[in-house]
């Protein structure tokens, strides 16, 4: 009978991935954890402590910092997997989860599934024929070498992109790989993981082209299995229920989904809402039960097609997305940088982001210019960006899979800070104030279209008590408000005097924050 280790790849909710790890392995089955590097030490402290007398849960040996699109998923991945092998001898399949999946049918269902054929579930796809990639850079994630992360150093990563088209430092494939692309969501038989992971011992080349290829995750696995397993014992589908909007985001399940997760021809679903506690509870419940009969319906994509599509031909099945959310969500933190001085934020960010990781985005409801991804339009404009304000920011923590995110604002934008602060989610405000020279008042008048190359200075003399008297009143207001988590640094003061307020908005240490503002030219203009 099929016995199966789940290789868990998290960095979020210890509590979750505790209830998860004793409901799977309660009936027999097991568990590899691997748990972010970058998270929280605390989080993971918790679930050691809480599953050390488990014995059919195992951790990762190495932890990796990991970042979307980058080798460190697939090295998590593998480092899961090689402590799963070595601890659990009887395990038949191995299983791939991220902390958003629940079961959605019984392990008797699952075990069953799995005996019925002598098969691996890998969704795997030619790379370059199958049209699985939809938006972005296609060859180029094989062809060139990619050290930075997009999302991280967006204009880097496209500069070093552009350097080596310029430069024609090409790279071939290894000849005898045949490139597939999938789902990283992934069941495999045990000889085919073992099979695996000699290949990847013994053709050091083949590790080498992988570690700098772009999002290695739908690539990895799904070419070696292809390159290792007959093709008559691959099915090429996954076993997790997983949908994507017209965003590319991944649909979200909340309470009501219940009955048509059970309908569906897959043993586990992602992702669930950390919100939908009836249906996580209902879930966790079903999983140990026995004598359970499903009836498959297999209609939850054409379902979602449909009812989503209505708009498209002129009837609304309800209203759109940003028109009804009205929460970033509970577990979510938002940060917000308020600086007069655009470059001065933008500066601290990226020294933030250098240091902790923490994703940042900087003056989007400011700049029309700031990088931003494909949201399906509603960050086109500034406009769009500051009328869905909430719904945008959702979508960006989802796009970028994180539960922590900074974001630069002008202190103009009072309404918008209110906005958020009164939200279920966790804000924070720093405020930077800046000394305003002259010099730097009148090359302000000029970008905001107060003045031109042309006004006289006598008329620009009249002008800057004004303008300073503006930002002076921007700052009063944003004091005014009471705001519950309002830290603020100052140009003329140390970084230890800085570090105070800066390691309580970002949950770090003083040394930590110290080593952030101990950038020389923070404030130089």
């Amino acid at each position: 009978m099929a016995t199966i280790a789940f290789i868990l790849l998290c960095h979020k909710d210890p509590q979750g991935i505790i209830d998860q790890a004793n409901r799977l392995t309660a009936v027999g089955d097991y568990m590899a954890i691997h748990f972010d590097a970058r998270a929280n030490p605390a989080d993971y402290d918790q679930i050691r402590a809480a599953l050390k007398d488990n014995p059919r849960v195992t951790f990762a040996r190495k932890r990796c910092k990991c970042g979307w699109g980058e080798w460190s998923l697939v090295e998590a991945t593998l480092n899961a997997v090689e402590a799963a092998i070595d601890a659990f001898p009887r395990a038949t399949h191995f299983y791939m989860l991220s902390g958003d999946c629940m079961a959605i049918k019984t392990a008797e269902y699952a075990h069953d599934f799995l005996d019925r054929e002598e098969v691996d579930y890998c969704e795997s796809f030619d790379f370059h024929t199958s049209g699985w990639i939809k938006t972005g850079i296609k060859e180029e994630r094989l062809i060139y070498r990619h050290y930075l992360n997009e999302r991280k150093h967006k204009f880097w990563f496209y500069k070093s992109l552009e350097w080596q088209k310029k430069l024609g430092l090409t790279r071939e494939i290894p000849e005898d790989l045949q490139i597939m692309i999938g789902s990283q969501w992934w069941c495999l038989r045990r000889r085919t993981i073992e099979a695996i992971l000699d290949f990847t011992k013994t053709r050091r080349d083949v590790m080498r082209f992988f570690r700098t290829t772009w999002i290695p995750d739908e690539t990895f696995f799904q070419t070696l299995v292809r390159h290792l397993v007959p093709a008559k014992e691959i099915r090429s589908r996954t076993l997790t229920f997983l949908m994507f909007t017209d965003y590319g985001m991944p649909v979200t399940f909340y309470n009501d989904h219940y009955d048509l997760l059970l309908a569906q021809d897959f043993l586990f679903a992602r992702k669930l809402s950390p919100e939908a506690h009836e249906v996580k509870r209902r879930l966790g419940q079903l999983y140990a039960a026995r004598g359970v009969d499903f009836q498959i319906s297999n209609e939850g994509r054409s379902l979602y097609k449909f009812l989503t599509g209505r708009g498209r031909i002129g009837r609304r099945f309800a209203t759109r997305f940003w028109e009804t959310e009205s929460s970033l969500g509970r577990e979510r933190e938002l940060m917000i940088v308020i600086c007069k001085k655009w470059h001065v934020a933008k500066r601290l960010v990226e020294r933030i982001v250098e240091e902790t990781g923490i994703h940042a985005i900087e003056y989007l409801f400011h700049e029309a210019t700031t990088p931003l991804p494909d949201l399906g339009g509603i960050q086109s404009t500034l406009e769009k960006r500051t009328r869905h304000r909430r719904a945008l920011m959702r979508m960006l923590f989802d796009y970028h899979q994180t539960d922590r995110m900074i974001v630069c604002m002008d202190p103009s934008g009072l309404d918008l800070m209110q906005d958020f602060c009164g939200d279920r989610s966790r804000t924070r405000l720093l405020e930077i104030e800046c000394d305003f020279t002259d010099d730097y008042l009148v090359g302000h008048a000029k970008r905001v279209g107060l003045a031109g190359e042309q006004t006289a200075r006598d008329t620009l003399e009249r002008l800057l008590p004004t303008i300073r008297h503006d930002i002076a009143y921007e700052s009063d207001r944003i004091r005014d408000s009471d705001f519950e988590h309002l830290g603020r640094i100052r140009e003329g003061q140390t970084p230890a005097q800085n570090a105070v307020a800066l390691a309580d908005f970002l949950s770090v240490d003083a040394a930590t924050a110290e080593k952030i503002l101990s950038l020389p030219h923070l404030f130089t203009d």
